[in-house]
C-alpha cells in the first residue's frame, strides 16, 4: 500500500522517471537487493534526469521542424564528395554553437547539404540548443507576410532567441530590398549571439552577386562570414549514386 502511494506521489509531482525506476526495482529485486539505499535513490535520481532530458530533447526536435530526420551516427563518409571526418566530428561537437560561430554547407544538386545541416542540427538539440530550419525562401516570404499582419518584430524576435537558425537553400533567388533589409537584420542580431547554418547550391564567392546590393551584401555577408566553418562539397549526387546501386540490384 504504502509503495503504491510513493508511486501514485512521484507521478503526482510529474517525476515519471524516477516512478518508472521504481517499478522496474520492484519488479526485479533480486538485481536490487543487494544495493544500499544510496544506491538505490541514485539510480532513481539518474533515471529521472535521463528522462527529463529525453523529453526535452524530444521538444526541441518538434520545434526545430527539420525538413528530415537526419541522424548524425548515419553519415556517409565513404561517398567520394569531399565531406572530412574529422572536420565534421568536431562540428558534431557543437563546440562551435557555445563560441556562437556559424557552418556554410556549399556544393552541387543532391550532395547532402541538408542531410548534413539537418544531422547537426539534431546534434545541438541533442546538447539542448533551440533550433529553426527554415528554406530560405519561405522565410522570406514568411518576413514579408509578416511585415502585413503586424507579427514582423515578434517573429523576428523569435529567430534572435534561438540558439541555432538553418536556412537551407540559399541564394536560389535574388533578393529584393525588402529581403535584404530583412536578413540584415537577423543577421546583425545572430552575429557574435547565435549560430546560423547555411546551405547554397551557389560557392560562397558568388552570394555577394545573389543578395543583389553591394553595400547590404557587405554588411550582411560580413556578419555570415565572420567566425565560420566552411564545407565544400563536391562530386556525384548521393541520389544518382543510389539510384544507380538500386537499378544494379534489379538487374541482377
Amino acid at each position: 500500500m504504502y509503495t503504491n502511494q510513493t508511486l501514485q506521489a512521484l507521478r503526482t509531482l510529474k517525476l515519471s522517471g524516477m516512478a518508472d525506476g521504481l517499478e522496474q526495482q520492484l519488479a526485479q529485486p533480486s538485481t536490487h537487493d543487494e544495493l544500499s539505499f544510496d544506491e538505490r535513490l541514485g539510480l532513481l535520481v539518474d533515471r529521472e534526469s535521463t528522462h527529463r532530458n529525453n523529453n526535452k530533447i524530444t521538444r526541441l526536435l518538434k520545434a526545430a521542424r527539420l525538413k528530415i530526420k537526419a541522424h548524425p551516427e548515419d553519415i556517409d563518409y565513404q561517398h567520394p564528395r569531399g565531406l572530412n571526418k574529422s572536420q565534421f566530428a568536431g562540428l558534431l561537437s557543437s563546440q562551435w554553437l557555445h563560441q556562437h560561430h556559424n557552418v556554410l554547407i556549399e556544393g552541387p544538386t543532391g550532395c547532402g547539404k541538408t542531410y548534413l545541416a539537418c544531422a547537426l542540427a539534431t546534434q545541438a538539440c541533442r546538447h539542448g540548443f533551440s533550433v529553426r530550419y527554415f528554406r530560405t525562401s519561405r522565410l522570406l516570404e514568411a518576413l514579408s507576410i509578416a511585415h502585413g499582419d503586424g507579427r514582423f518584430q515578434k517573429l523576428v524576435q523569435s529567430l534572435a532567441k534561438t540558439d541555432l537558425l538553418v536556412l537551407d537553400d540559399w541564394g536560389l533567388e535574388k533578393m529584393n530590398l525588402s529581403q535584404r533589409n530583412d536578413m540584415l537584420e537577423i543577421m546583425e542580431d545572430r552575429h557574435g549571439a547565435r549560430s546560423t547554418i547555411i546551405t547554397s547550391q551557389l560557392p560562397i564567392t558568388q552570394w555577394h552577386k545573389a543578395i543583389g546590393d553591394a553595400t547590404l551584401a557587405d554588411a550582411i555577408l560580413d556578419r555570415i562570414l565572420h567566425n565560420s566553418h566552411k564545407l565544400k562539397l563536391k562530386g556525384e549526387s548521393l541520389r544518382k549514386a543510389m539510384s544507380k546501386i538500386t537499378e544494379s540490384d534489379h538487374s541482377e
